[in-house]
């Protein structure tokens, strides 16, 4: 309900329903509206590096004017401040705060670095590495609202201090963190994602149909399945109740979650329990960047590249969506493509097919029964509905007949 902004000296903008700008006694805040943007007092002089916001809380990275390169994050702290009702401003209380204090759990004597920051609609969660080992491993950290299991812990108990989301890889550096309204996602320089949280951790809302997986909420970090690792991830980025990926290098979109008014990019409005793969031109350049006009020998061959590419991509689309619709993940060329085909161009399909039923667990075996039973439902509804549509017509025209 409110809005931040960073301008370019690194100084910080508020605007929308936010804390209280007369000095109003703690804890008890009644936000006010002001709907015009006006700089953070307390930040005058330094540098802003982050900010994010929940419903009514903030957490901001803050620095000296004056950065020094060569120290990274180092010579950054983390504020918090608003709304702490759920402990969401890790101060170890559930006191609301009006001005912006510093998180004494990562002050400048504790040895580790924020480099990340996120908040949910009542939890925040953020990134850090010891100062000694700038490259990793990471460690994340949430607090705040817990019923639904986004904080991690392996419990739906909330938190004011800032507590390590012990079930993540101990080596990974994690590369971006971000927050739905009631779900955290996570991503390492491997390209794993880890969520956790509301439904599945995938943040859909109770009133999804899970006819495909299995409900309920997610209290400890799931590796996110369908895709192997994403290469070259550059960010997470969460909606309320849904995620997307930006990977390799920043050409590929995935998303997953839920597709209420098509948020997934995904071409339906369907829930998508898997990552897939948004539709995005697959070169994009900057405005900047000249790109050389081909000369009149090549432009037909340059044509016909851009052709095959774009039906390419379609192609891929479509293998994915149909893939993911059968066994629950995406079409992965490097995995799912069968061994004959990859080897000889020639594919035994009932061949390849009862390989694959003899290597499915039982859990892959009972989504494809449910699959295929619901595929020959309909059909079977389809033929029962046109056969009717044939007998009333001849009714019809036998009756007409007559008269």
């Amino acid at each position: 309900m409110m809005s931040l902004a960073i301008d370019n000296l690194g100084g910080l903008w508020m605007w929308g329903n936010v804390p209280p700008q007369n000095g109003e006694p703690e804890p008890r805040l009644s936000f006010t509206s002001i709907p015009i943007p006006f700089p953070v007092p307390e930040f005058h002089g330094q540098t802003v590096l982050k900010v994010a916001c929940g419903d009514e809380h903030v957490v901001a990275l803050v620095g000296p004017k004056v950065i020094n390169k060569d120290n990274g994050y180092d010579d950054y702290v983390l504020y918090s401040w608003g709304n702490n009702h759920h402990g969401q401003l890790g101060l170890g209380d559930k006191e609301s705060r009006a001005r912006p204090h510093i998180v004494e759990t990562f002050n400048q004597n504790s040895g580790l670095t924020v480099y990340d920051i996120a908040c949910g609609a009542h939890h925040t969660a953020l990134l850090t590495y010891r100062k000694e080992t700038p490259k990793g491993p990471s460690i994340c950290w949430t607090f705040g609202f817990g019923e639904n299991g986004q904080l991690g812990h392996g419990s739906t108990k909330s938190s004011s201090i800032p507590v390590p989301v012990s079930e993540l890889s101990e080596h990974a550096y994690l590369v971006s963190v971000d927050c739905g309204l009631f779900h955290t996602s996570v991503v390492s320089s491997e390209g794993y994602v880890w969520s956790w949280g509301m439904e599945r951790g995938l943040g859909l809302c109770p009133d999804v149909n899970f006819a495909e997986v299995e409900a309920g909420d997610d209290s400890v970090p799931r590796k996110i399945s369908g895709v192997s690792r994403f290469r070259d991830p550059v960010q997470v980025s969460c909606g309320a109740a849904h995620t997307v990926l930006v990977a390799n290098g920043g050409y590929k979109l995935w998303s997953w979650g839920r597709g209420r008014n098509g948020v997934l990019g995904t071409g339906n409005v369907m829930d998508s329990y898997v990552p897939t793969l948004v539709f995005w031109p697959n070169e994009l350049k900057p405005d900047n960047e000249q790109v050389p006009e081909p000369d009149a020998g090549k432009s037909s061959s340059t044509e016909e590249i851009k052709r095959l590419e774009s039906k390419l991509m379609v192609m891929e689309r479509y293998a994915s969506i149909l893939h993911g619709s059968i066994f629950g993940k995406p079409f992965n060329e490097e995995e799912d493509i069968p061994y004959s085909l990859r080897v000889s161009g020639y594919f035994d399909m009932g061949k390849e097919w009862g390989e694959m039923l003899e290597s499915a667990d039982k859990s892959q075996l009972m989504r494809l029964q449910a699959f295929y039973e619901d595929m020959i439902g309909r059909v079977k509804d389809k033929v029962l509905q046109r056969r009717i549509q044939e007998i009333m017509k001849d009714c019809l025209q036998s009756s007409a007949s007559k008269h």
